[in-house]
């Protein structure tokens, strides 16, 4: 191989390619080898984490590539696509909430953080939302909207597209600008009012 190839944002050289085909070799997971990738080539976020997010897709889209192989995956998620509906046991709504927000009681945004609370959202969006559950790339946080009332809704928030003509054009961002602040941009992947909530 000659040349560079760019993956997720970051261009690898030739003699980075070598290195991620020997970590991908010698370690036993694919989360060892995209940590170990993050460490042996320096790529990590402005606040010095690693980037391993994005590491875990790009050795996915280069293994795709035949560029390297990777070990099994661990668990059985679908990572190409949406995760069917039947896969997850559809959340209980509670009876219809209409009327007054204030009538509610106060919201709060609970971090999705749990094993339990994690196994919620996905259900929820799988159920309810248009566009269904898949998993999110990169940086990402989710939350429960809650209310005295129980759940009225979620949302998700994940690392921001790469390019997007329409939103560079608009903050006035040409390719290096855009390289140098894209971290500072957030991407709302999920947001979903619940259907038996309608409220004023």
């Amino acid at each position: 191989m000659t040349g560079t190839l760019r993956y997720c944002g970051r261009d690898f050289s030739a003699s980075e390619m070598e290195v991620v085909r020997a970590l991908a070799a010698s370690l036993p997971t694919r989360r060892a080898i995209a940590d170990a990738i993050c460490d042996e080539l320096g790529w990590r976020r402005v606040d010095g984490r690693r980037k391993d997010m994005s590491a875990r897709v790009a050795l996915l889209r280069m293994a795709d590539d035949g560029l390297v192989t990777l070990p099994a995956p661990r668990n059985a998620n679908n990572r190409n696509g949406r995760i069917p509906r039947h896969e997850e046991a559809p959340a209980e709504l509670p009876l219809a909430m209409s009327g007054p927000l204030r009538d509610l009681g106060q919201l709060e945004l609970v971090v999705v953080a749990t094993a339990a609370e994690k196994r919620r959202w996905r259900s929820l969006v799988a159920t309810h939302h248009y566009l269904g559950y898949v998993p999110f790339a990169g940086a990402q946080m989710r939350y429960l909207v809650e209310t005295g009332a129980g759940t009225i809704g979620t949302l998700g928030f994940a690392s921001s597209a790469w390019k997007c003509a329409p939103r560079d054009a608009h903050i006035g961002w040409d390719a290096s600008t855009r390289q140098a602040r894209l971290h500072l941009v957030v991407g709302n992947a999920r947001f979903l009012i619940l259907p038996h909530v309608k409220v004023a």
